[in-house]
């Protein structure tokens, strides 16, 4: 971990915003979004990413499309994927989409690749979940391989093959930074080092401190592969606010409904006040003032060595005013109070 270069960035799934108590339509929450870019830009935020999703509420499905949006309305932040769903993507397609996206945001873009824990892609875009771990590994080889080779010869069993082929708009020299999105699985860690590529760990739910192990064993295994020290990131869900009382009570009101709604679907424990506030002392929420973030994000940035921190700071339904005021916070109080932090500690070292 470096503290002078530590990145902090927000990451969204376009979900259903309200204004004054009225849902935003699809379209408005879309434009939002732009809006939301250009904010987290204003206030000197590093990374912007959004996700890709197929359920109802969510408006991240044609993520490319929605970032070239973005990079025409900002200049400097860098544009990125919360996550891209791999295994029901086509490498090739993905890849003129953002090779694309990067010419139009001079050199802005990044993807973070990941093989889904929400399944609604498989059979919408007519993919078995039985080839669920063939399909991202094959995927992945020829991505990485379209970025890095030129021409690319490429077979496999999961696409036609290519023979010596180029693809234009060409991506800059090594392509664009490509991160993988793992959830909890030591073979996705070890899959990220073998490529030589960067581990965003996406942590939703306990203690962030558990996935030290994860940590460790990237950094043997990019060791092992003979590949240098890839950066580490974190995606976690959270909200700023000006105190602490406002921000708990906010989050707890329209993140309670989702989370039930998701235990119902995939049989897990309801969240109650208890859990809840556990969550946000030791757990994966970063919900609260700006210096209590601030700590929180320090802590974990340093347990796990990380080089950057997103905060999934949209969630169904949350008043558009509470969306900007995190992205405010974050920016101009949040960001700067995490840097000093870190650059205490390591004077300490």
């Amino acid at each position: 971990m470096t503290t002078e270069g530590f990145e902090l960035g927000l990451d969204s799934f376009g979900e259903v915003a309200t204004d004054g108590g009225r849902l935003l339509s699809d379209a408005e929450t879309v434009r939002l979004l732009v809006d939301e870019a250009r904010l987290a830009e204003s206030v000197g935020l590093d990374v912007f990413s959004v996700g890709e999703h197929y359920r109802e509420g969510h408006n991240d499905s044609a993520t490319p499309v929605l970032l070239a949006a973005i990079a025409t309305a900002t200049e400097r932040i860098r544009l990125g994927t919360s996550v891209t769903v791999l295994s029901t993507n086509d490498p090739v397609r993905l890849y003129h989409e953002f090779s694309t996206l990067d010419a139009v945001s001079n050199g802005r873009a990044q993807i973070v690749l990941g093989r889904a824990s929400a399944t609604e892609s498989f059979p919408l875009f007519g993919y078995d979940l039985a080839d669920y771990e063939r399909l991202f590994e094959e995927k992945l080889d020829l991505f990485v391989r379209l970025q890095q080779d030129e021409p690319v010869t490429w077979s496999g069993t999961v696409r036609s093959p290519l023979v010596r082929q180029r693809l234009h708009p060409r991506m800059r020299p090594g392509g664009i930074p490509t991160w993988i999105g793992v959830g909890g699985s030591p073979n996705s860690v070890i899959r990220a080092a073998r490529y030589g590529l960067p581990l965003m760990l996406a942590i939703i739910g306990g203690r962030p401190q558990r996935f030290a192990g994860h940590v460790d064993l990237y950094h043997r295994a990019l060791e092992q592969f003979g590949h240098p020290v890839q950066p580490i990131g974190q995606h976690s869900l959270g909200l700023v606010a000006d105190t602490d009382e406002e921000a708990v009570e906010t989050w707890w009101r329209y993140w309670q409904p989702v989370v039930t709604a998701l235990a119902e679907e995939r049989g897990f424990y309801k969240p109650d006040r208890r859990r809840y506030q556990a969550e946000i002392d030791q757990g994966a929420l970063f919900v609260g003032s700006p210096e209590t973030v601030a700590q929180k994000i320090a802590t974990v940035a340093r347990d796990l060595r990380l080089n950057r921190f997103d905060l999934k700071y949209d969630i169904m339904h949350l008043p558009r005013e509470a969306r900007a005021r995190t992205i405010e916070l974050l920016g101009s109080e949040v960001a700067p109070r995490v840097r000093e932090l870190l650059a205490k500690e390591s004077a300490h070292v």
